[in-house]
């Protein structure tokens, strides 16, 4: 008989190093949780893979997120569960895909006139997305918060609607979206600081109580220039970027004000004299913005190419060896499982979980146990930089997207071809075919929406790459 997954997430415990086991003995550990906004796998200023020195960023000074990589450890293959961020925010909150939640885009998929399936222009016809998350779905909130833990999300939701409240977090700034509480079209530098003063706040409450937190701090996206960023903060990149790029110079401004702010949450740790019981984590939720923008990968935002997808992942926390680098593939549904092995959560974990506890990663003693050996993606939407809606699967080091506009498949080696230039289908047709039943068993097994053949398509009207976005965008910039 197969073994369920918390049983599973028990025997992955029994793996954890021995100075782990005895500080989880002690007390429950405590979690920050902080997620950037639309930043690659290159944006910090030590290398994501000490084996590509193009994985750093040479613009960025963030000491903070130095800080944090020097002293835990640095995932080479991480990936976000999306190309978008509502998806990837679901993932992270529920430990599932965004197939299995039908949580596939930032909106519903549809025009502004509201009609999904009469564009001429347009091949095929997106699913309509899941724009509010399930009441039914529990979240990491729930299951600590069921554990004993204070919760508290601080920052960008923008998974629906609900308050943050009906979901498991306690404390929270509502459902907010990229215009922050306060709806201001451009929400940073204020909220950067903002949040993190809250969180901090929280963290100091719950120390002083003596009450295990889980926190997790969500940034916002810049989408004004430089008024995202301290006027400090942007002089200082501009001087140091050269080139008069005003938004590869607003981009980096806007994370240094996020690298300070987590510097401000790792000092007030310190002073809090917890930080020796707390894991913290950061991560992004998709790559930038821009087909070269997350070089030495291919692509970027809205394409499950690795520069929309592959970002940063960094844990520091007890039992966790300082500066290392673990290989071991795994994406946001990782975290709520995690996270509950970790906090040594007793009670039957959520059904349908697609993650898998990261425990033997983090202790180097072995790959992580998920239902399935693959990671999958789902994007069936036309989406800014992408060819049109597709799906993708990686085993091992074997990488197969699925384009549904024009069936064919494309098969990567990633151990040497990072940059996804060098399709293998038609050398290796016998991986490609093995690696599309995988997928196509996979979709169905989750029951995910798919695209449709357009009957109103008509080839002399399709729309040029750039302007197949699947659904409206909001003034100069696009919504992440």
């Amino acid at each position: 008989m197969k073994p369920s997954l918390p049983a599973l997430l028990i025997c992955a415990l029994t793996a954890v190093p021995t100075a782990l086991q005895a500080q989880a003995s002690v007390r429950p550990p405590n979690f920050v949780v902080i997620l950037g906004e639309g930043a690659g796998w290159n944006t910090t200023p030590v290398p994501m893979d000490d084996t590509v020195p193009a994985s750093k960023s040479d613009l960025l000074q963030t000491p903070a997120l130095a800080r944090l990589a020097n002293e835990g450890m640095r995932f080479t293959n991480f990936y976000a569960a999306s190309a978008r961020c509502t998806p990837s925010r679901a993932a992270i909150f529920t430990g599932k895909s965004p197939a299995q939640l039908h949580m596939t885009f930032i909106n519903d998929g549809r025009r502004r006139d509201g009609d999904a399936g009469a564009d001429p222009g347009l091949k095929l016809i997106a699913p309509a997305a899941l724009m509010e998350l399930p009441a039914g779905e529990l979240t990491i909130g729930d299951v600590l918060k069921r554990a004993g833990y204070a919760t508290a999300h601080f920052g960008k939701w923008h998974v629906g609607r609900v308050s943050p409240s009906q979901h498991g977090f306690d404390e929270n700034d509502g459902p907010t979206g990229n215009e922050g509480p306060d709806r201001n079209e451009n929400p940073n530098p204020g909220e950067a600081f903002g949040m993190t003063e809250r969180g901090i706040a929280f963290m100091a409450k719950q120390a002083k109580g003596g009450k295990p937190f889980y926190l997790q701090m969500s940034h916002y996206p810049g989408r004004r220039g430089e008024a995202d960023a301290r006027p400090e903060t942007y002089a200082a990149v501009r001087q140091r970027a050269g080139a008069n790029d005003a938004r590869r110079v607003a981009s980096a401004a806007i994370l240094e004000d996020m690298a300070s702010a987590i510097g401000e949450v790792l000092k007030k740790l310190d002073e809090l004299g917890i930080a020796n019981n707390t894991y913290v984590i950061y991560t992004t939720d998709h790559g930038a913005q821009g087909r070269n923008a997350n070089r030495p990968l291919a692509g970027g935002k809205g394409t499950l190419l690795e520069g929309g997808i592959r970002v940063p992942f960094i844990i520091r926390g007890p039992g966790i060896k300082a500066g290392t680098y673990s290989r071991v593939p795994a994406t946001d549904v990782d975290l709520l499982p995690t996270i509950a092995a970790l906090a040594r959560v007793t009670a039957p974990l959520p059904a349908g979980l697609e993650g898998g506890s990261l425990i033997p990663a983090l202790a180097a003693r072995g790959p992580v146990k998920r239902p399935r050996e693959e990671l999958f993606f789902h994007f069936p939407h036309y989406d800014e930089g992408n060819d049109g809606p597709v799906s993708a699967v990686i085993l091992g080091h074997d990488k197969l997207i699925k384009n549904y506009e024009t069936g064919a498949v494309h098969l990567y080696d990633l151990s040497k071809d990072l940059a996804e230039q060098h399709d293998l289908a038609g050398e290796s047709p016998q991986k490609a075919a093995d690696l599309d039943r995988r997928l196509v068993e996979y979709l169905k097994t989750v029951n995910a929406q798919l695209p449709l053949l357009n009957p109103a398509y008509d080839p002399s009207k399709a729309r040029p790459l750039d302007e197949r976005r699947g659904g409206p965008r909001k003034g100069p910039g696009a919504p992440p």
